[in-house]
């Protein structure tokens, strides 16, 4: 057994695509228990771990899995660190699942562009200006005035509106649009099909029908956030649409017009979040959750999948259910709920006495 492992020390054994449990210790700061120069070179989960796959247990509910598990070698948490397996190597690591960030990196590229220089497809507007080491794919769209930092990438079919300014290090992967009045900050990450600065959803009755409201506000998207495939983000009617730094938006999310998200939130797949809404620093936000307009979500607090709320969250409280409440009364409610059913069926035996 190896004590824990400091950050001078040479990492070893991460050559082409692979680690050892040695070099795996290190990079986690883990515990070594067992063989040292055991290779691994993918992750996989316990059940599906070849004898080249690192895997780790991080649940009690899955000692059954470890033991019979091919994987050489395992990330362990320290309640678990007797639990039987075959492994040739243990590392125990308070995390287990968050020391996989560390190491998923050494194994796998990220997805993403090369970046290819400007094709000759690609279209720019008059007056647009192109940052350094800027790359355009096929048949991509930037319109006049619009402005690309350094090292943006912009890939096959993707459509940059007039005046859209988009920030260093960002990422437009195909068929993304921004819509005129967007400004995207640094590192912003944007997956395919995401649809941003779109007009929001404004109507005001007439005798004819529904007259529009014109949508004069802008799409503000700060630094180092990623916005998830095929979401869509409104611009503002006449306030501002604005998503804070480092917010992490899933895949299908709609943002009306003027909400204003805080810094480092979470937002789940399928959450709806309507007009003028406010979201505090820190929210999450699971996914189907629906929010109404002209609320304030409190900064930390948290919103439950599925659930529909139709008022303020205070701060760093967790609320869930339809309509949503506090998260124990929404499961006291949902216990209730479910002995009516018993209760009814003992009202009719009643009844069919008399």
């Amino acid at each position: 057994m190896t004590g824990p492992a400091t950050d001078n020390a040479p990492a070893g054994g991460e050559g082409a695509r692979s680690l050892t449990a040695d070099a795996i210790a290190r990079i986690v700061r883990g515990k070594l228990e067992g063989d040292g120069a055991a290779v691994v070179t993918g992750i996989a989960p316990l059940d599906r771990a070849t004898e080249m796959d690192l895997s780790f247990l991080a649940s009690g509910k899955y000692t059954d899995a470890a033991a019979a598990s091919r994987a050489p070698v395992l990330l362990v948490a320290p309640d678990l660190m007797e639990a039987h397996s075959r492994a040739r190597a243990r590392i125990v690591v308070d995390r287990p699942q968050e020391a996989l960030l560390a190491l998923i990196p050494r194994l796998y590229d990220a997805p993403r562009p090369e970046g290819a220089g400007i094709h000759p497809t690609a279209r720019i507007g008059r007056g647009a200006r192109l940052g350094k080491d800027v790359s355009l794919a096929a048949y991509a769209v930037i319109g006049d005035g619009a402005v690309l930092g350094d090292g943006v990438i912009v890939e096959a079919g993707v459509v940059v509106g007039n005046g859209v300014r988009v920030g260093a290090g960002s990422v437009l992967w195909p068929a993304v649009v921004l819509y005129p009045r967007t400004t995207l900050g640094e590192r912003v990450l944007v997956h395919a099909g995401a649809r941003i600065g779109c007009d929001g959803f404004g109507y005001v009755p007439d005798q004819g029908g529904h007259r529009k409201i014109p949508h004069v506000g802008r799409c503000i998207i700060e630094d180092d956030v990623e916005i998830g495939a095929n979401s869509t983000i409104d611009r503002g009617s006449i306030d501002d649409t604005v998503i804070g730094a480092g917010t992490k938006i899933d895949n299908l999310v709609h943002i009306a017009h003027n909400v204003r998200i805080g810094r480092l939130c979470v937002i789940m797949a399928q959450v709806g979040i309507a007009g003028s809404a406010r979201i505090g620093d820190g929210v999450v936000i699971a996914g189907e959750g629906g929010l109404a307009g002209h609320l304030m979500i409190g900064d930390r607090a948290r919103v439950g999948g599925q659930a529909g709320v139709f008022g303020d969250v205070p701060p760093g409280e967790t609320w869930s259910g339809y309509p949503a409440r506090p998260h124990r009364q929404s499961l006291r409610a949902s216990a209730a709920l479910l002995r009516l059913v018993d209760i009814i069926k003992k009202l009719e035996r009643l009844v069919d006495r008399e």
